[in-house]
């Protein structure tokens, strides 16, 4: 924690930086990657960079932890597992901390010349070490909770299958090199992917376990990604998910990392409501693959959202969990739903609570589009469901999810 001197300082100078963090954060990256063009090219995601993600989810992560320090309120800690579960699935080490620290304090002092004293250059840097000692710690706690050394995380799999799940859409199980089983991952987690593209680039990407695999065996789905058509916003094409569509089937290897990510399933007997769109199914199934196999009694409600039937990836998957288990319902919306009647539990057009039981005591989670999930928690919050008990899942770097 801070000392009494620096939390004071923090909390006055909290409004500047906070207020320029979005203008340091640009020139931070840019500095580290001129000093050490390795990470950009095999560490960080370029997509993010370029659609400046990546930038706004540190200057957020940053600006709240240095608040939450400063103020009587939950642990900050709590605020970072998200991300140390993410830096522990792309093996970060505790030494690549202080090569931030040098570029990201080089960064401020640019942008806010001298008004950065050492008064204030002392006191935010206890913010720093403070947030990296913690995420160190929780990173170093995921480690050895998987059994690997610390940044150990990688191993090289096979694909034994490969299924077209929809026009974007595929699916792989994979399996080990030596036919041993792969490590249990709790449902809801990730695995990180690792390729080689053509320019010789190592890029990293997560995806969720869908639980869909053999026994022993790892299933993912990878949704491919055309460039944004927005001119307003940079969006590249995936890098990472369009490679693989493209060159991996039955028999290659792939890189992947050891399961992480913190948003599990929590046991109890509450019922739960799982509210998905598009590739955000992929953690509800593997949720449903779970909830089959352990042979819950509780009660669940599954939403889907999608563009239409024939876009919608692991639809009859989707189907048959439910089907097999006796206290699921699922209801469903298309955007085009073609020429399909409508039908009580399934709708066209947006996703619209109204019409659908949802039990005030659920615990809900949540996975899609931002806007979509402001949407849905606000409608949860609506029914009663406390936000204690809504949980999201973002993929990419995270961003705040307001209830509109």
């Amino acid at each position: 924690m801070l000392t009494p001197e620096s939390a004071a300082v923090v909390r006055a100078t909290l409004p500047v930086i906070g207020g320029a963090i979005g203008d340091i954060t640009p020139i931070f990256y840019r500095r580290m990657f001129a000093a050490h063009p390795e990470l950009e090219r095999d560490l960080f995601n370029r997509g993010n960079q370029a659609r400046g993600d990546q930038q706004r989810a540190l200057a957020g992560a940053i600006a709240a932890y240095a608040t939450l320090l400063v103020d009587d309120g939950p642990d900050p800690r709590a605020v970072l597992a998200r991300i140390a579960h993410k830096h522990a699935s792309l093996g970060i080490l505790p030494e690549q901390y202080p090569i931030v620290h040098e570029h990201l304090f080089a960064a401020i002092v640019e942008v806010l010349g001298d008004a950065v004293t050492p008064e204030v250059a002392a006191a935010w840097d206890e913010v720093y070490w403070d947030m990296a000692d913690a995420l160190v710690e929780i990173e170093l706690g995921l480690y050895a909770e998987a059994g690997v050394a610390p940044g150990d995380v990688w191993r090289t799999v096979y694909v034994r299958r490969r299924v077209q799940e929809s026009p974007d859409t595929i699916s792989l199980e994979l399996v080990s090199s030596d036919g041993a089983p792969l490590p249990a991952a709790r449902p809801g987690q990730y695995v990180s992917v690792a390729v080689t593209l053509p320019d010789g680039a190592r890029q990293i990407r997560q995806y969720s376990l869908t639980g869909g695999g053999s026994p022993g065996a790892w299933a993912v789905s990878v949704k491919a990604i055309l460039p944004g058509l927005d001119p307003a916003r940079v969006a590249p094409a995936g890098e990472v998910s369009n490679h693989l569509h493209d060159n991996v089937f039955e028999g290659d290897a792939l890189e992947v990392s050891t399961p992480f990510g913190e948003l599990t399933l929590v046991d109890g007997e509450n019922p739960l409501v799982l509210v998905s769109a598009g590739i955000g199914i992929t953690p509800m199934i593997g949720f449903l693959h779970h909830l089959r196999d352990v042979g819950t009694a509780r009660r669940v409600v599954v939403l889907h959202a999608d563009r239409s039937p024939a876009r919608h990836a692991h639809r009859a998957e989707l189907r048959a969990l439910v089907d097999d288990l006796p206290t699921a319902e699922l209801h469903r919306w298309y955007e085009d739903l073609g020429t399909r009647p409508v039908q009580d539990r399934l709708r066209s057009g947006y996703i619209d609570l109204d019409g659908v039981d949802v039990p005030h005591d659920a615990d809900a989670y949540l996975c899609g589009p931002a806007p979509f999930m402001a949407v849905v928690q606000s409608a949860l919050l609506g029914r009663g469901v406390t936000a204690d008990r809504i949980h999201h899942e973002v993929f990419g770097p995270g961003r705040e999810i307001v209830a509109a």
